[in-house]
């Protein structure tokens, strides 16, 4: 039991088993509530598999996992489940956001409304009765960990197998830490919405199905709020196959999401975006058997002050860098498109990206995507297109859902850019490993452009053949090499 020099709970004095087969979760959340009446204090989770519905998490507490410890997401009976979701009248009443991001109670481990938590250990937390889907259906679980409106949270060392819709969700969560944490899940890894200072470090997720790290702005709160003030650093994003990166195997079966594009397990800003991503930066992460990095602004949100510096990425499966300003605008009537500004991306490296797409900048009419420099990249393209893709008309899609595969085959083998303002482009090398028909570069209805120290691959065929195709350009300065 806890006393005043060594406050730390253990789930077993509480009646936990950690047999796999009994329920233990009533257990840990009495061992949980003895120690916040206590002032706070560690509930430890010695080694064993504790078969669980829903944790509830407390303030002033750190729930230690040890080693050889998992807490296992169980199955819902006719009797036993996950606890019901407050209803939400912000996704009632207008759904500006998908369900999975208007409830948190209906969750493996969730807390509303706490400060001062941690998460922590060398253990695993398997949510394995958690569905993947929204179901809202009572007793159902749906997300690994869910956390509102909290402060002071870190979540650090663990490990997350088969996380449900979400292995990590806070929302309006501010002074949030995850540290050092490993996931392999079946949708999205870390999913950050509507939350402040946030720092995301040495971390590895891998997820085919959906995103591994995603920052999002939905209405999911019921008001705007920005997610903003967020460093995401030294991580590694994948997409192999579920349950093949904990086990050391690196599998490559599946080879479409449940989108029908590419296995997932990218970096990316939105899609909900009904507030806005400012202040952000992206470092020294590498993507494998992944899509690219997305940064997207499609609700109304706007995303400014944006630097991405040291990538690498290996089997890109479709565009390396998208960055979408777009009017969709699944948020509250009347806003203005967002605005998609002051980004920086440098020191980025790709070898074999899929040969329908190129790094894609792509605003809408009206709208352009401003003030975008992008530095020291060097592009490695699967290339092999032929002459009948230089004519490819890129439909606007202006009021779609963002992503490159509904943009279809692309006339540019490096970069398709399109409805862009005040772009620096310096140091870029761009090389196909068979011969490409298409254009390197297409630029159209961009303003204000500027292009040094560009080396491009020609056309195949010809080493004079031209690489690139203009359409409405203003361009003071161009070295294309």
């Amino acid at each position: 039991m806890g006393n005043m020099g060594n406050p730390i709970w253990n789930v077993k004095d509480f009646g936990a088993l950690g047999d796999g087969v009994t329920i233990d979760s009533d257990a840990i959340n009495r061992a949980i509530a003895a120690a916040a009446a206590a002032g706070g204090g560690t509930v430890w989770i010695p080694a064993g598999v504790y078969a669980c519905f829903s944790i509830r998490l407390c303030s002033h507490i750190t729930l230690h996992l040890d080693a050889g410890a998992t807490i296992l997401a169980a199955t819902p009976t006719a009797g036993r489940g996950y606890d019901v979701a407050s209803e939400n009248p912000a996704c009632s009443e207008h759904g500006y956001q998908d369900a999975g991001h208007s409830y948190w109670e209906d969750s493996l481990i969730w807390g509303i409304g706490l400060e001062n938590v941690t998460l922590q250990g060398a253990g695993l937390i398997d949510g394995k009765g958690l569905q993947k889907w929204d179901t809202g259906v009572p007793g159902h679980g749906n997300k690994a960990i869910a956390l509102k409106l909290c402060r002071n949270v870190v979540i650090r060392d663990l490990r997350i197998y088969r996380g449900g819709h979400f292995c990590i969700l806070p929302t309006g969560v501010e002074n949030f830490l995850v540290d050092n944490v490993q996931i392999d899940s079946n949708r999205d890894g870390i999913n950050i919405d509507c939350c402040r200072n946030v720092r995301i470090s040495n971390c590895v997720v891998n997820t085919p199905n959906d995103d591994a790290i995603v920052l999002k702005a939905s209405m999911g709160l019921g008001y705007l709020k920005d997610t903003e003030n967020v460093t995401i650093t030294n991580c590694q994003v994948m997409g192999y196959d579920l349950g093949t990166f904990l086990d050391g195997t690196y599998g490559t079966q599946q080879v479409t999401a449940p989108d029908f594009g590419g296995v997932t397990g990218r970096i990316k800003l939105g899609t909900e975006s009904s507030g806005g991503f400012k202040n952000i930066t992206i470092s020294n992460c590498t993507f494998e058997r992944s899509r690219g990095l997305a940064l997207e602004t499609v609700d109304g949100g706007d995303l400014e002050d944006i630097t991405v510096s040291n990538l690498t990425m290996r089997e890109v499966v479709n565009a390396p860098l998208f960055l979408r300003r777009g009017a969709r605008m699944r948020g509250p009537e009347g806003r203005p498109v967002g605005q998609f500004r002051r980004v920086s991306i440098e020191n980025v490296v790709v070898h074999h990206a899929d040969r329908k797409y190129a790094c894609m900048l792509m605003g809408i009419p009206g709208y352009p995507v401003e003030q975008v420099s992008i530095r020291n990249v060097r592009l490695n393209m699967e290339g092999g297109a032929g002459p009948e893709a230089v004519a490819v008309q890129v439909p606007e899609l202006e009021t779609g859902y963002p992503d490159p595969q509904f943009f279809g085959q692309i006339p540019a083998h490096g970069f398709y850019i399109r409805h862009v303002s005040d772009l620096n482009l310096s140091g870029i090398t761009v090389r196909c490993i068979d011969p490409d028909s298409r254009p390197c570069l297409v630029l159209d209805s961009v303003h204000g452009a500027r292009m040094r120290d560009m080396d491009l691959s020609p056309r195949s065929g010809s080493s004079s053949a031209k690489t690139v195709n203009c359409t409405d350009l203003d361009a003071p300065e161009l070295d294309l090499g």
